[in-house]
């Protein structure tokens, strides 16, 4: 008797034809609510599988993930559930992807980013409309109500992680029922950032940019007749009864608009990479952002942030320069200019101004004030003093008189900065000791022992 070879592509259909019995009898079992048996022809495809869910053409990947996420719930797996059940909705929305791979095995790929990954070439693009949504519907239903009720309590409680995840799963939830509402997801993403689940929030967040969510929703209200209240009413009945006219229960009909919560999304989204340290994601999302919001002045604060955090300062400076231009009276943005331009002994005249330009905004900038006294006038005294003392020691009379000279009009300079900082701020030990010793540099014996009272005061805790 001849040996049988079996070929490549025999093999690959008989691999197939086992994979889709498999799944067929998961499907049937969960129908019939046999979910032991469900599972275990699950397993034994997964087994087969090993993750290439792209073999399975849509029919089948349907039934795969309907068998799959119903276990799932039965074995109060709520949130696994939903997660599987809710990449049925995607198969109705996205654009399944066909042809042959290398091995000439069928293949379909969900979407084209999937698609695009694969390398396959020649791939036809087609659509598919699952079939089970009504049935994902009669399961999830029930479930629905319990999970809102136990999210909110979570949520009232302050136990945000709980919550995140209650709003996720209501979400999954309500997608593979054919019912998406992006705005649970929109609340797990903040519930994990007020519970500093970082990572999580900024996943969420990202998605939701991505998939281009607004927050931006039609609302129908009508005034009742009987009562006088405004109501709301869903679309269908707000437009039945306004065609009602006058016989109509309702009046004042209007519908509007919820507000946009685009941009929040963008700077809430950066300031968790920010605060992550992860850098590269938070200046991607800021650049995004600002080509759609170029006004928005905390995506401007946040890329300089993160030009600053990162060390990238070259960047900073001109991100810094970018804001005063498009916001003159940004003291903050001045007054950071001014502390950058300080470090370079070169720009000290360019850093001065810097400084007063924010305090001609805002004369009581404690910041500025500090920036002028401490980056100007007296930055690196420590060396001036060694340079006059070495000048004593060799006799050199001209540059100690000379030395000590510029040492006094850099003090008399910082003076009224000083005086100006105390008036805000008289119980501050530090501004007082800088006066006292400004006082006594400029020969002011009144006022140094002034404020030398003041300081043992104050050290005194009177």
């Amino acid at each position: 008797m001849k040996k049988i070879i079996l070929t490549a592509a025999v093999l690959a259909f008989s691999f197939s034809l086992a994979q889709k019995k498999e799944i067929a009898n998961a499907f049937k079992a969960i129908e019939s609510g046999d979910v032991a048996t469900a599972n275990s022809q699950i397993s034994a495809a997964e087994a087969s599988l090993g993750g290439k869910t792209y073999l399975l053409e849509p029919s089948v990947l349907e039934q795969y993930y309907y068998a799959k996420g119903i276990a799932l719930l039965k074995a109060g797996k709520t949130s696994e559930g939903a997660e599987i059940l809710a990449k049925i909705s995607e198969l109705g929305k996205a654009k399944i992807y066909t042809g042959k791979n290398s091995e000439k095995q069928k293949v379909y790929f969900v979407g084209k980013s999937e698609a695009d990954a694969s390398g396959v070439t020649g791939l036809k693009e087609e659509t598919y409309v699952p079939t089970t949504t009504s049935k994902i519907g009669n399961e999830v239903n029930p479930i629905l109500n319990k999970i809102n009720e136990e999210t909110m309590k979570e949520y009232n409680a302050k136990n945000y992680a709980q919550a995140g995840k209650g709003f996720l799963e209501i979400h999954n939830l309500l997608k593979a029922a054919g019912s998406e509402d992006k705005v649970y997801k929109y609340y797990a993403a903040l519930a994990f950032a007020q519970g500093n689940i970082a990572d999580e929030s900024s996943k969420l967040f990202k998605e939701l940019i991505d998939e281009g969510y607004t927050g931006v929703k039609s609302e129908y209200k009508a005034k009742n007749k009987k009562s006088g209240q405004v109501e709301s009413l869903d679309k269908n009945t707000f437009d039945l009864y306004k065609k009602m006219g006058a016989t109509s229960e309702y009046t004042d009909f209007k519908e509007e608009k919820t507000p946009s919560v685009e941009q929040e999304l963008y700077e809430t989204a950066a300031a968790l990479y920010i605060d992550a340290q992860k850098y590269d994601d938070a200046l991607n999302i800021i650049e995004k952002g600002l080509v759609k919001f170029p006004k928005s002045s905390k995506l401007s604060e946040q890329k300089g942030t993160t030009y600053y955090k990162s060390g990238k300062m070259d960047q900073f400076m001109s991100n810094l320069k970018e804001q005063v231009a498009k916001d003159p009276t940004d003291k903050v943005s001045w007054y950071n200019l001014g502390v950058l331009a300080s470090k370079d002994p070169s720009k000290m005249a360019e850093a001065e101004g810097y400084f007063k330009k924010s305090l001609e905004i805002d004369p009581t900038y404690k910041e500025a004030l500090q920036g002028v006294i401490f980056n100007i006038y007296i930055n690196g005294d420590d060396k001036a003093i060694e340079a006059i003392d070495a000048a004593r020691k060799a006799k050199k009379t001209e540059l100690f008189n000379k030395l000590l000279a510029e040492r006094r009009d850099r003090f008399a300079k910082a003076l009224p900065y000083a005086e100006k900082w105390y008036a805000l701020d008289s119980k501050n030990l530090e501004v007082v000791s800088l006066l006292k010793g400004l006082y006594q540099t400029a020969h002011n014996d009144a006022k140094f022992q002034e404020m030398k009272a003041v300081e043992a005061a104050l050290k005194a805790g009177k």
